[in-house]
């Protein structure tokens, strides 16, 4: 994965005296870890959400705070609740010669055969999954490939997934992850709704990133 390097400068304004700095474009956070006081920084706020994208929680990111780099993993995203403009990070600083027991994200892709074959409907349980490893194996997201499951029924467990060398996982080996169910009436009346009148495609543009 490419590595992700964020420039950032101390911060002396705390507390409410933040709006400030968020005026003026930058993004107050702060580095927390065992065995040293709380570090608040301030960092572009542009630069940041641009850096940021597609990273998740179980990515490391380097955080080079006027000179001295800090090894983090991103564990708070504060946002405004009106306008989802993120206002605050905060970041913890890992060691990387010791285990770290932390959430990894699931992604799914491919398609259900069931879906298709059977009007068989996707049933997610699970969205991420609890690992322990050393920070630099931990992977950034596990990959579940739904094109198995070919019958009302059919799941895909804890215990079926692809994990890389040198993370063991946390979270039962028997928990499905994610299951083909038979549709609901209702989804079947759905169903035959749209297949009577063909549906208006309309194209909603561009989802907006996480950060």
């Amino acid at each position: 994965m490419e590595e992700v390097i964020l420039t950032a400068e101390n911060r002396e304004v705390i507390g409410k005296h933040v709006k400030v700095l968020r005026r003026e474009g930058k993004l107050p956070a702060v580095i927390y870890g065992a065995g040293f006081t709380p570090i608040p920084i301030s960092l572009n706020l542009h630069d940041t959400r641009k850096s940021l994208h597609g990273v998740t929680s179980s990515q490391l990111v380097t955080v080079d705070v006027q000179g001295v780099q800090h090894v983090v993993l991103i564990r708070e995203k504060q946002r405004n609740p009106i306008t989802g403009t993120l206002i605050h990070l905060d970041f913890q600083e890992v060691s990387l010669t010791e285990l770290l027991r932390t959430s990894v994200s699931i992604e799914f892709t491919g398609d259900a055969p069931a879906v298709k074959t059977l009007s068989g409907v996707v049933a997610i349980r699970m969205e991420e999954l609890e690992v322990e490893a050393l920070p630099r194996d931990l992977p950034d997201r596990i990959i579940v490939d739904l094109s198995s499951l070919a019958e009302i029924g059919a799941s895909i467990r804890v215990h079926d997934l692809i994990i890389p060398a040198g993370v063991e996982i946390l979270s039962n080996p028997d928990d499905i992850v994610v299951v083909v169910t038979a549709p609901t009436r209702e989804e079947e009346f759905a169903e035959a709704a749209l297949g009577a009148e063909e549906p208006e495609v309309i194209d909603r543009g561009k989802k907006e990133d996480d950060f």
